[in-house]
């Protein structure tokens, strides 16, 4: 399946996305969060869909998407999990997955704009593959890790670098700012995924190409890093895991590159769809 959610902010209704177009299933009577994951709601929502399939409605048309996963409890993320990623930053490839969190209220739609932080010199760009948990985990063995994933998403990881590696502390208040977590269009589920370890990802800024990685670089895989996050926090079903940015990101240019208001990025993933935002300046 593909989900999508869509509509004003705060006022997103669930829908799901079909060959010809996306469809309306607001009449499933739930949300894509907590309680839906927990309580089998990808599974109820197949059986809601293979009866009611003939009676659904496209979305109307112009309506915003939003992110396929209403805000989950928590984003994690994982620093320098490509190795020419690293290498372009200057970083020492990690012995251990480096584990930062985004702040919930980063969460955005694929096409929202994204704001430019007050004082922001540094915004920087980075498309990542998201895992969104389907149940409880904790100390999950790695063998069984597959288990815990409801799907997968495309993701922007906006981080703001001076904030991040310059104004001391952890990552985090470099990564958490509003609007910089995009996340979709779609959330695809892994049966709908051939090879989830072999997946191109891109992104563009004004139609430049900046990034373009492979997801058969990964240094560590998607089911170690679950089992490796859930050693040290209980991941809770829609809750978010970032797996990485590949090479290409404006810290990793000389001279460096960052975004500025009017810029515009394009971003995909093999079988999750393509996002695109634009840049704007802080008006707080």
């Amino acid at each position: 399946m593909k989900l999508i959610r869509f509509g004003e902010l705060s006022k997103e209704k669930p829908g799901i996305a079909l060959d010809d177009g996306y469809y309306d299933v607001s009449a499933f009577g739930e949300d894509y969060n907590e309680n839906f994951f927990q309580s089998n709601g990808l599974q109820r929502l197949q059986q809601y869909i293979d009866s009611n399939k003939k009676n659904l409605k496209k979305i109307p048309e112009g309506s915003r998407i939003a992110s396929p996963v209403a805000r989950p409890s928590k984003i994690v993320c994982i620093g320098l999990n490509y190795a020419d990623h690293a290498k372009e930053t200057g970083a020492t490839l990690p012995p251990e997955p480096v584990i930062f969190m985004k702040s919930t209220t980063a969460l955005c739609g694929p096409f929202d704009n994204v704001t430019i932080p007050k004082g922001s010199q540094k915004t920087d760009w980075e498309v990542e593959l998201a895992v969104v948990i389907a149940k409880k985990a904790s100390y999950v063995e790695e063998s069984k890790a597959q288990q815990y994933i409801a799907g997968y998403c495309l993701h922007n990881d906006l981080s703001e670098r001076e904030f991040q590696l310059e104004r001391n502390g952890t990552w985090d208040k470099g990564k958490g700012c509003d609007t910089f977590a995009p996340l979709g269009p779609m959330l695809v589920t892994g049966d709908e995924i051939q090879n989830v370890d072999n997946l191109r990802l891109w992104l563009k800024v004004n139609g430049k190409i900046m990034q373009d990685g492979n997801t058969s670089n990964f240094i560590f895989k998607i089911p170690f890093l679950v089992s490796y996050v859930s050693r040290f926090m209980t991941l809770l079903p829609g809750d978010i895991i970032s797996t990485g940015t590949p090479a290409g990101v404006g810290l990793g240019m000389n001279p460096q590159v960052y975004l500025k208001a009017g810029d515009e990025m394009e971003l995909g993933i093999d079988g999750l769809g393509s996002s695109k935002q634009k840049c704007v300046a802080y008006a707080g």
